[in-house]
């Protein structure tokens, strides 16, 4: 009676032990799988983002390329679906989401009116108040000096900094999944 107690024991023991071991492998694998889709997700868009910023340029209406320049907030003119008009296009944060509006030209002489398309791009956003989605840039940025202060005075602006924190489940690990970029405005380069 007293092997089978002590049998019993040693099997619970290693029971418990299997079970822990494979309930932290798929907790841990949740978690990794958790942290690549983020920066899938962070770096595709990343790549639409400055692809579109890159082609930035007069409106269809012949405003200047950038409206908007914000720290979680960007507006311009670029013609993103190759139809030789020029969209609004607007990427900004509403609450943990990032949003981007787009609102073609219509009419003639051409107008932006109407209601823009507006779509979710990532959730789960972490940037916060310390660390800015935009940071621009003018034609003196040597790669060590600073982005322009607030507010940002747009006919200045030559380069876009993107910094996007993506985290799943912030209170669980990894850390946030960090994206950074910078594009430069093609269409308002004055250094060439």
């Amino acid at each position: 009676l007293t092997e089978f107690l002590v049998g019993l024991a040693i099997l619970a023991l290693v029971s418990l032990a299997v079970f822990d071991f494979g309930r932290n492998l798929f907790s841990f694998s949740a978690i990794l799988r958790n942290g690549l889709i983020a920066q899938q997700d962070a770096r595709k868009l990343v790549r639409t983002m400055v692809a579109e910023l890159r082609t930035a340029s007069v409106s269809s209406t012949g405003a200047y390329p950038i409206f908007e320049a914000a720290t979680s907030s960007i507006g311009f003119y670029s013609d993103i679906d190759g139809d030789g008009l020029k969209e609004e296009v607007r990427y900004y944060l509403s609450g943990l989401s990032l949003m981007k509006s787009v609102r073609s030209p219509s009419g003639s002489p051409p107008t932006y009116s109407g209601s823009p398309n507006v779509s979710y791009l990532v959730g789960d956003m972490r940037n916060g108040t310390s660390t800015a989605i935009f940071s621009y840039f003018d034609t003196n940025y040597d790669g060590g000096s600073g982005p322009l202060a607030l507010p940002i005075n747009i006919p200045l602006v030559r380069l876009v900094r993107i910094t996007l924190f993506v985290d799943r489940d912030p209170y669980r690990s990894p850390t946030p999944v960090s994206v950074t970029t910078q594009v430069s405005l093609r269409n308002l380069k004055d250094n060439l």
